[in-house]
């Protein structure tokens, strides 16, 4: 796939935010209804294998993008991006009911901009290293300011430093996701980096949940079609980081990613039965983030110098 230029990508990420907001909706839903939160995770990473399995059945390029990464050489952490997607699933199940979303999107939006503005700055992306510059660490706290704003109103749990510190964990380790799976798509195909992705997350979400024992009591799977869409909206998030990383690295990115899912939240609470309909808090929050999008993409120019111009003799001449 071809580097979209950073507008056109950020937009793609916008969109894959919003799915990123349903997609917590139907896992929770799911997860509830069927017994066990972690639940609701099995059943989004499982889908998204199959589908990953579907490709690699019908889709050329797919196949031809894993041999390409078998030839590439990477370094063998260079395909650990799932375990960041599965960290974050697993993390927010058990630290949401305790914190309160409110906190828990606050303390995760700032791991993921500190660590969005520490992996550019080692140059982890493919987009190589970026400079830590004043307008980019002033977008990173514009996010977490427009996220902190868009929580106003929202219940409050025990403020558990513990867990707090977990969440922020949680933040940084998405943030390494997203620049470890686009060095994945950069070395071979994006197709190829999705498959690795759900490779990496999926066994460690099922270990998990055996561990707890979220299959012992026999789930109660529920009818409705659309609660087994997560595997989908999954692969969908996915393309989206790895087309906002190649063109605008992992800071730009993930701001634009809570930028849909504030928007997406919005929608939600519009239009689904017993939603809290309109928050202004949501959508300031919202505005806010897509304005720190934009400030962290202000490049310092440096000012070109210009020779000044020859002064003329009093008789005419040119001297300098």
């Amino acid at each position: 796939m071809r580097v979209l230029p950073a507008p056109a990508a950020l937009g793609v990420v916008v969109l894959g935010g919003v799915a990123s907001a349903a997609q917590g909706v139907v896992n929770a839903e799911l997860g509830q209804r069927a017994g066990d939160p972690v639940l609701g995770a099995v059943v989004n990473n499982l889908g998204g294998c199959l589908l990953v399995l579907v490709g690699l059945a019908v889709v050329p390029s797919m196949r031809a993008g894993l041999a390409t990464l078998r030839r590439a050489g990477l370094p063998w952490w260079s395909y650990l991006g799932g375990l960041g997607g599965a960290a974050i699933v697993m993390i927010g199940t058990y630290v949401v009911p305790v914190l309160g979303v409110a906190v828990f999107t606050i303390a995760q939006v700032t791991g993921g901009s500190l660590g969005g503005l520490a992996v550019d700055r080692v140059g982890l992306s493919p987009v190589g290293r970026l400079p830590l510059t004043a307008p980019r660490v002033a977008g990173g706290l514009l996010g977490i300011a427009a996220v902190a704003l868009a929580q106003l109103g929202r219940p409050v749990g025990d403020l558990a430093v513990g867990l707090l510190l977990l969440a922020v964990a949680g933040g940084l380790a998405v943030a390494l996701q997203s620049a470890l799976n686009g060095r994945v798509s950069a070395a071979g195909t994006t197709a190829a980096s999705i498959a690795v992705n759900f490779a990496v997350s999926t066994p460690p979400i099922f270990v998990v949940a055996a561990l707890v024992g979220a299959f012992a009591a026999g789930p109660r799977w529920p009818g409705q079609w659309w609660l087994y869409l997560g595997g989908l909206l999954g692969v969908g998030i996915v393309l989206a980081l790895l087309v906002g990383v190649r063109a605008a690295g992992v800071l730009r990115t993930g701001l634009a990613l809570v930028a849909g899912q504030l928007g997406g939240a919005l929608v939600l609470d519009l239009v689904l039965p017993g939603g809290a309909g309109a928050r202004w808090p949501v959508l300031a929050g919202a505005a806010l983030t897509a304005v720190a999008v934009l400030v962290a993409g202000v490049s310092r120019r440096t000012p070109v110098r210009v020779a000044a111009e020859p002064e003329p003799e009093p008789d005419g001449r040119l001297v300098g």
